[in-house]
């Protein structure tokens, strides 16, 4: 039985005051996670607590594991996870919006993995009528991204061109269909043909396989004007690449460095394109900040769910046994979409 499949039990606990978590035991691989009952969390004024349906995998989450990402304050340090989804089961002091029973999604700083999360209220919405509690944990992290990334600080727009890097990955199939939404065209790269051809189901306009003249491809696709936006989820190796391929006032905005983060830069080509180049994550940002993105998600990409615009994109989903195994999935990139974790 593998390490991580381990539960010890809590003396002292009864069951109404326990959950079950994925925690990790040090820092290192896959051996390092391991199922165990841990407290269930208390929701303080503004929160409330959810029974978890699915927990979503991210590679954040391996980066923790490995001690690569530091966990923000005020969020559980031993117990991944940074989304969910399920049902409201308890309202702390100061909560108006949300019913026990309602069922919602939502990003988090951490503790994920477990039976049971509490957030603020403000940072969650609702699951889409045309999603299960279940598929609903592949949303919140990878379409909350796309769209902050590249709608609410790109202002990509219907007219221009979208260049998505691993577009097989779970924020990369979330901007595929986001953009299809709003008509932009979009161009997608990866290095396996099997995730291209995904990626046009979900409606890529332009597939470019990850070779070392992908570049060339995409002012081809073009017709040498470049892309106005660029969603890099890949990092250093592609930044030269980038500079060439980004349009004259064109935006870059960089979410994922797996691919490496220490690079050099041509200052010069980005003055001349007068380019604007960002980075971002989600995690860290204070809770009137995500309660904004939210709202902003909700009025604008939930809809798309409804309308068949838009669909959760799952690869497989683990029991919380099988997280190791999930995180070797993923550090292998064999997934397309989602990694998820079942509490069901």
């Amino acid at each position: 039985m593998p390490k991580w499949a381990r539960m010890p039990m809590i003396s002292g606990m009864n069951n109404l005051d326990r959950m079950r978590a994925v925690v990790t035991e040090g820092k290192g691989g896959p051996e390092v996670l391991s199922v165990r009952f841990v407290p269930k969390p208390v929701p303080r004024a503004g929160e409330i607590r959810v029974r978890v349906a699915t927990s979503g995998i991210n590679r954040a989450d391996l980066l923790q594991r490995i001690g690569k990402y530091p966990v923000p304050d005020g969020w559980p340090k031993e117990i991944l996870g940074m989304e969910f989804a399920g049902v409201v089961e308890t309202l702390g002091p100061d909560v108006e919006r949300w019913e026990i029973g309602d069922s919602v999604m939502g990003i988090l700083g951490g503790g994920g993995y477990a039976e049971y999360v509490t957030t603020h209220h403000s940072t969650v919405v609702p699951v889409p009528n045309s999603v299960t509690d279940g598929d609903a944990g592949a949303i919140p992290e990878v379409f909350m991204t796309a769209f902050d990334a590249v709608f609410l600080q790109m202002g990509l727009d219907s007219a221009e061109t979208l260049l998505i890097h691993a577009v097989g990955s779970g924020v990369g199939t979330a901007a595929v269909q986001i953009a299809k939404a709003v008509g932009a065209v979009s161009i997608g790269t990866s290095r396996t043909p099997e995730k291209l051809s995904g990626a046009l189901e979900l409606g890529l306009d332009h597939p470019v396989l990850g070779t070392a003249d992908w570049p060339e491809r995409v002012l081809e696709v073009t017709g040498g004007k470049g892309a106005d936006v660029i969603l890099d989820l890949v990092g250093g190796p592609y930044l030269e690449g980038n500079q060439m391929v980004v349009a004259t006032g064109g935006r870059h905005i960089v979410v994922g460095v797996p691919g490496g983060a220490v690079t050099k830069i041509d200052l010069r080509a980005m003055m001349s394109r007068r380019v604007t180049l960002r980075g971002t994550v989600l995690r860290a940002r204070p809770v009137e900040e995500k309660a904004s993105l939210a709202e902003a998600f909700e009025a604008r990409v939930l809809p798309m769910f409804s309308a068949g615009q838009a669909r959760p994109v799952v690869d497989r989903i683990f029991s919380p046994e099988e997280a190791g195994e999930a995180h070797e999935v993923m550090q292998s990139n064999a997934n397309f979409g989602k990694l998820l974790i079942s509490w069901d």
